[in-house]
């Protein structure tokens, strides 16, 4: 099954200049160390659902602009994107931005839904209006009957309306300041969809950040990050350039982002222009910002539940900050926390994955869900909005660290 071939052990791995080392796709060495920790290898247990076999069919996109087949472009398009293939991988191969890249050449065909998910996506006015739509749809009792009929699957809706919560109708105020002592100001990255249906962690982020004595400012102009763009092929240059210009013209001392799926977009903005670095500068992940600047004052009510952590892959694989939530977490005495199973494997969620590969997506979920049952415990934390979402699709409940450190809050 593995073909120890082209392993090209003589060539050097050296970078070549500043930023990332992106090896040609032809100098994956075919060793098979990614294998193991590929979430559909573990579903399917063939060669060609493991990076290495993709690495190759994105070498003939990409480097011998040469047509593939359809089989291949299944193989590829059934990828997660997790990236869990890049922290073991000994040629650093820039896994994600080389699969970017060939979404993009291979000029991704998006339907008529699609299309207008993106559309709503990229107008932040639509999408509010939308809103109160949603909200007497959940509120009519036409669910059910919907789901019965069969409509929602004719329409190709159904993974979606599976998933929909009570979204919040009002806007975030643009400024949130703090009520004592004042040790600085920063900026909130609301996102897109989470800003209408992660409100309670964004919320959560506001009351912690006031606590600790930041300012927050909510920039009603910032829109998508672009993960969902960039990852399906589509440009998201028009998306990037807002963000950095709405949040280079504050004055703050960091941009703040609450789910690491849209951190782990931000943080590999490839403007490499002034604004760009400035923008990189002064993004930080809330948890390892409420980490870094905790005032030792600041004393948290005891609890004591039993924790487990789930692990988003963006932020395992991409941001590598999974420490900070468990250094956070300790914050509050008598909290047992432990670490989820099989963090390393894929929840399934995978941004808009989840939409377009149900079946192997809710496979991943199934397995994820049965490491929870097994770790018998009361709460799961994830710092990822769409892998909660996903996740609490049968009612479960998984929710944001945040929520959990805010109410622990002295009154």
């Amino acid at each position: 099954m593995f073909d120890f071939m082209d392993m090209g052990f003589d060539e050097p791995c050296a970078p070549t200049g500043p930023g990332p080392y992106i090896p040609d796709a032809g100098e994956c060495m075919r060793c098979g160390v990614c294998v193991s920790g590929c979430p559909t290898f573990r579903l399917f247990q063939v060669d060609e659902e493991t990076p290495r076999r993709r690495i190759r069919t994105i070498g003939k996109i990409l480097v011998e602009d040469r047509p593939i087949s359809a089989e291949e472009r299944e193989h590829l398009d059934n990828c997660l994107q997790c990236r869990a293939c890049e922290t073991v991988c000994p040629s650093r191969m820039a896994y994600g931005q080389l699969f970017d890249q060939a979404r993009a050449e291979l000029k991704v065909n998006l339907g008529w839904l699609a299309k207008q998910a993106f559309k709503l996506i990229e107008n932040k006015h639509w999408l509010r209006r939308l809103m109160p739509l949603l909200a007497a749809y959940l509120k009519s009792g036409l669910q059910k009957p919907l789901r019965f009929s069969g409509l929602l699957k004719k329409l190709h809706l159904a993974e979606a309306e599976a998933l929909l919560g009570k979204p919040a109708l009002q806007a975030l105020a643009v400024s949130y300041p703090v009520s004592g002592a004042k040790r600085g100001k920063v900026a909130l990255f609301t996102g897109c969809i989470a800003e209408h249906f992660d409100r309670e962690t964004l919320q959560a982020a506001i009351k912690l950040l006031n606590a600790i004595g930041y300012e927050v400012l909510a920039p009603p102009q910032q829109g998508c990050c672009g993960a969902i763009h960039q990852h399906n092929g589509q440009s998201a240059a028009a998306l990037i350039d807002n963000n950095i210009a709405v949040f280079n013209a504050l004055n703050v001392d960091a941009v703040i982002h609450t789910a690491t799926g849209c951190g782990a977009m931000l943080s590999e903005y490839q403007n490499d222009d002034e604004a760009g670095q400035l923008f990189r500068q002064r993004l930080c992940d809330i948890n390892e910002f409420l980490l870094q600047h905790w005032p030792d004052e600041l004393q948290l009510a005891a609890s004591g539940l039993k924790v487990a952590v789930h692990e988003p892959c963006s932020q395992r694989n991409v941001l590598k900050n999974q420490q900070a939530v468990y250094g956070l977490l300790e914050k509050i005495p008598g909290l047992s926390v432990a670490a989820l199973a099989d963090n390393h494997i894929c929840c399934g969620a995978g941004g808009s994955y989840m939409l377009t590969h149900p079946g192997n997506a809710g496979q991943l979920r199934d397995l994820k869900r049965q490491a929870i049952s097994d770790a018998e415990a009361d709460l799961v934390v994830s710092g990822n909005f769409g892998c909660s979402v996903y996740l609490n699709a049968d009612g479960r409940k998984v929710e944001h660290p945040l929520q959990l450190l805010v109410r622990q809050l002295p009154i």
